[in-house]
């Protein structure tokens, strides 16, 4: 079973970031009473990528200015001189841009393979630069090959709107092992006796073809992710908002804003997840939140995964099957959701067809209770959940391995508002907990996560058209991991980002005297180690960048 991705994100993290801080807080910098038209650059307290002490080789996968919704294209070619099987690939974007711009929602192709879904900072009059890392050695199948590239920032540039964003987006490749020259030993590449093996990586890397998944016969794990995200500045971006049409709000939806994304294979339900509720870097209407630290996730969008495993008897047919995502309570017609697929496969390299079969596929009664409640402020409560249990096995190999998931998703939440919005706020939190349990070669393996979102915010309009936005929102995870009922392996995150900002609305940018207070904790623990980062700015200085493990 492969480990679960906070504790490969855990592993070798110290080591980095005590390399990257200090100590202690970072030495703070004049604070002006507002803000000017410079501010310091983007960062998250999220934990640098970390990386083996190997040779390495680096690969541009493109380098462009966007302007316009004109997409990049070129081509990717695998590095040479670090093999053909390697022990981390790490992507990098680095983006710069300056004047004024809205942020913009990204995202680059290898190989018709989604390896990043971004989003952009909004820049200061002077200019910022940024960067964005992530580990994409899953990816490892599509990068051993030539392919095209394909990368868009839609953008509009004109008299008002003049940021062009600027962007080069490297690979950087670990070697799965060291190789010291006869007679030298190891110096050359660290220290002595240290070796990296190949990571473990699924064997294949597949996209759906016009909405078709064929995998290959011996397909003995199958896992799909989904890059699912509500933007496109419409009310599917504020999903979390949206209000039945008796209610007097700007955002619609017949049943509220409940939201839940499903895979289906064949049009048997296959999959649910809670989306995570992404801010992205102009959202609640105040951008003074984020031009320095953004809400989590909102540089590097994560996918949403679903074991396929049980259905893996079934797909291993050698035949197209339909596959298909939908996101429940998205009103008829509606757009705003893009929703990506990838499908990784781990082959039995022991025999040419894995056979199979499901055998169990429950669902729950997907629930969704939305009370209004009108008067000098509305207030729209909503309650839903939804449950799937889906089992199957594959006879392997190595003997017959059943797999079981077991998902269950809760939200809810309170929304209130007055007339004309000048008072806006939310309260809401979802959960979506999962149960892996793989029975087979041994004392079953089991592994359970749970994710918990939270939002709780309130953005008023007072006097002098003064705009206030006041905002705390949570990524949180528990992983643990046991064999024959003994943990092996657990971690936890928490990462928390909390605002309050403030500026005088509808006047030219330089009347704006705008104030902001914000600050990011990321805190990611368990038996791999410690990671424990905070920052905190005002008015754009960065005041604090303490590391406490």
């Amino acid at each position: 079973m492969r480990r679960p991705v906070f504790m490969s994100m855990l592993t070798g993290v110290i080591l980095a970031v005590s390399t990257l801080l200090g100590a202690g807080p970072a030495s703070a910098a004049a604070v002006p009473d507002e803000f000017g038209t410079d501010w310091h650059d983007p960062l998250t307290a999220a934990p640098p990528v970390s990386r083996p002490a190997t040779r390495s080789c680096r690969v541009t996968v493109a380098e462009a200015q966007f302007r316009d919704f004109t997409p990049y294209t070129g081509t990717y070619a695998p590095p040479s001189g670090c093999g053909e099987r390697w022990s981390k690939v790490v992507l990098r974007l680095d983006g710069k841009v300056e004047g004024r711009q809205f942020d913009r929602l990204g995202y680059v192709h290898i190989g018709g393979v989604e390896v990043l879904r971004t989003s952009t900072p909004e820049p200061s009059p002077d200019g910022i630069e940024w960067s964005v890392e992530k580990d994409v050695t899953r990816y490892s199948d599509t990068l051993r090959r030539t392919g095209d590239v394909e990368m868009l920032i839609g953008n509009v540039v004109d008299d008002t709107y003049t940021g062009v964003i600027d962007v080069r987006v490297t690979l950087t490749f670990y070697a799965a092992a060291r190789t010291p020259a006869a007679g030298t030993g190891s110096a050359a590449t660290g220290s002595a006796g240290a070796a990296h093996a190949s990571a473990a990586v699924p064997d294949r890397v597949l996209t759906l073809r016009d909405g078709t998944l064929t995998t290959p016969r011996n397909s003995e794990r199958i896992v799909a992710e989904v890059y699912a995200t509500g933007s496109g500045g419409g009310c599917e971006e504020y999903w979390y908002l949206t209000v039945p049409e008796t209610a007097p709000y700007s955002c619609k939806a017949d049943d509220g804003p409940y939201r839940e994304v499903q895979i289906s294979v064949d049009g048997r339900l296959a999959g649910i997840a809670a989306p995570f509720p992404t801010v992205w870097t102009g959202g609640w209407s105040n951008p003074f939140l984020w031009y320095v630290v953004p809400g989590p996730r909102a540089f590097d969008s994560k996918p949403i995964e679903y074991d396929l495993t049980p259905f893996a008897g079934l797909l291993n047919d050698g035949r197209p099957h339909r596959v298909d995502v939908s996101v429940v309570g998205v009103p008829q017609g509606q757009t705003g959701w893009s929703t990506p697929v990838n499908v990784l496969v781990w082959q039995d390299a022991g025999r040419a067809h894995v056979t199979g079969a499901l055998t169990r596929a429950e669902a729950g009664d997907l629930t969704n209770s939305v009370t209004y409640t009108p008067g000098a402020e509305y207030v729209l409560e909503t309650e839903g959940g939804h449950r799937l249990a889906v089992s199957g096995y594959v006879d392997t190999s190595h003997g017959r391995v059943a797999t079981t998931v077991d998902r269950t998703l809760a939200n809810a939440s309170e929304h209130r508002w007055t007339d004309g919005e000048t008072s806006d706020g939310l309260r809401a939190r979802w959960t979506d907990d999962e149960n892996v349990t793989v029975d087979g070669r041994g004392a079953p393996r089991t592994a359970r996560t749970h994710r918990t979102y939270t939002m709780d915010g309130t953005t008023t309009l007072g006097d002098g058209d003064r705009l206030r936005t006041v905002l705390t929102l949570g990524d949180r995870a528990s992983v643990e991991e046991a064999r024959g009922g003994r943990r092996t392996a657990w971690s936890r995150l928490d990462d928390t980002y909390t605002g309050d900002a403030t500026y005088t609305a509808n006047v030219p940018r330089e009347e704006r005297h705008a104030v902001a207070t914000t600050s990011e904790r990321y805190r990611l623990y368990g038996s791999a180690g410690c990671y424990d980062r905070s920052l905190v700015t005002v008015q754009g200085v960065l005041t604090e960048d303490r590391a406490r493990c």
